[in-house]
């Protein structure tokens, strides 16, 4: 949503030059969190909250993005490279002692350069590009040293409160720990975003004192200071609070999780045709990809950056990660697809466990408790029950049967099994890899097969030896 209003005194509008740098604050622990854990790594919808302000900030296109890190700094670090690598630079702040000390920790890298900061609080996930986009452009042809970005809450409780004059200017930020009980019941609240002259910002951080019941040093303030510099610090109020809400506890984190759950489902159904038996009993990442006439059943989960093409029927308790499916797909219930491709017109399960890029060709099937890692299952095979098929490439119109194993490990290393085309594999058959077993042969049931077989051959026993050709070999 846009902004519903703009309030400060600043000159005509004007626009500038200066480049955009962006300081996201991720250094502290989060004690509400009650978490070993630093606050910002605490996942939603599947990645860090820290990514979904990278992602945010990187579209503003800034010269560089400074995070300032110290709880858990190395991991820290590492979410913000998968985001933007190219971007990030990191600094430390060794000790927590408020936000302007945090913003302090990035004095040596931007106090003697020519460009506008945005500061970011890298807890605040929902967050979007369009709207940073504003608040930075308005800022621009402001004038102004320094820009607040506020909302206004029902319930301010726990948030620092804009205090503003009789003639609705700003005079100051005001912490709930430190307000009076007549400024705690002002409901316009500071949202921790902010943008500011760089030389100006650290010109005036270098004056706030630790003035405060808790004896930190806070970036909130900076502005004050400003203000009595003689700058104009202008307010910039926010209509949507919860795009601007940051994630202290793990009941606020449930909530964005469903927040964030409730409207990927409503735009899949209304914008794509995807239908859900029960919406509340579902969850479909917001990098999902879900084509038309899809029908999703209770108790489903589709996570990461799956696709699942058109006209697909997903059953209760299957689990899809990172994997993309094709047209027409039927995944029976409690399946779980990790990493894979199932290609159009297959089925899966139930019961069925595939990972490791796993690939079911067209048409291809496999069924109850049969597990594929690492695998290809060919064009128009199947493998219906109780099966291990690793590190294995089967070929089409190939029959696995019940109780199937690749036997893929020596106790040392990884081997490959190649079952190729038009093959028949009895009930019980051992394969121990490495083997391969040639087009149109035939295992009987409980074959030990350690040695490749050759095409159009029956083989039995243990270990199994060839009993017959099926057919003439092509070199009779």
């Amino acid at each position: 949503m846009e902004p519903t209003e703009y309030m400060g005194t600043p000159p005509p509008p004007r626009q500038t030059n200066q480049s955009l740098d962006v300081v996201i604050l991720a250094a502290g622990l989060g004690t509400r969190m009650k978490s070993a854990r630093a606050k910002v790594l605490h996942a939603l919808d599947g990645s860090p909250l820290i990514a979904y302000v990278c992602r945010a900030a990187r579209a503003l296109t800034p010269e560089q993005i400074y995070v300032v890190v110290g709880h858990q700094a190395a991991e820290v670090e590492k979410a913000v490279r998968n985001e933007v690598e190219d971007l990030a630079q990191f600094v430390t702040q060794s000790e927590q002692r408020g936000t302007g000390d945090a913003v302090m920790a990035a004095r040596g890298q931007l106090e003697g350069e020519d460009s506008l900061v945005l500061i970011l609080s890298g807890d605040v996930p929902m967050i979007r590009s369009e709207t940073l986009q504003n608040f930075v452009t308005h800022h621009r042809s402001s004038g102004a040293a320094c820009s607040i970005l506020s909302v206004r809450l029902e319930n301010p409780t726990g948030y620092g409160r804009i205090v503003r004059d009789d003639q609705e200017q700003f005079v100051k930020i005001i912490e709930q720990k430190d307000a009076t009980p007549e400024e705690r019941k002002v409901k316009e609240i500071n949202s921790g975003i902010y943008c500011f002259d760089a030389r100006k910002l650290f010109s005036a951080l270098t004056r706030v004192t630790p003035s405060n019941n808790q004896g930190e040093f806070y970036l909130t303030d900076t502005p004050e200071v400003l203000l009595a510099d003689g700058e104009t610090v202008n307010i910039y109020v926010h209509a949507d609070a919860r795009e601007v809400s940051g994630i202290n506890t793990r009941a606020e984190l449930a909530e964005f999780e469903n927040l964030m759950r409730r409207g990927t489902i409503r735009r899949l159904m209304v914008e794509t045709g995807v239908t859900f038996i029960d919406p509340s009993h579902a969850y479909i990442s917001a990098e999902a990809k879900l084509g038309r006439d899809c029908i999703i059943y209770p108790g489903v989960s589709i996570e990461g950056n799956s696709v699942v093409g058109e006209n697909c029927e997903i059953r209760s308790g299957t689990r899809i990660t990172n994997s993309r499916l094709g047209d027409n797909v039927v995944v029976k219930d409690h399946s779980v697809i990790v990493d894979s491709i199932i290609e159009s017109k297959c089925t899966v399960g139930p019961f069925a466990h595939l990972r490791m890029n796993s690939v079911l060709e067209e048409s291809s099937a496999v069924g109850n408790f049969v597990e594929m890692k690492k695998s290809r299952l060919g064009r128009g095979s199947k493998s219906m029950h109780l099966t291990y098929l690793g590190d294995a490439t089967i070929g089409e119109r190939t029959n696995i049967g019940a109780g199937t194993i690749t036997c893929n490990y020596d106790g040392k290393n990884k081997h490959e099994t190649i079952v190729e085309d038009e093959v028949k594999i009895g009930s019980d058959t051992m394969l121990v890899a490495p083997v391969r077993v040639g087009k149109g042969s035939v295992t009987a049931a409980g074959s030990v097969v350690t040695k490749d077989v050759p095409p159009e051959t029956l083989v039995a026993g243990v270990p199994a030896v060839i009993k017959k050709k099926l057919k003439n070999s092509d070199e009779s």
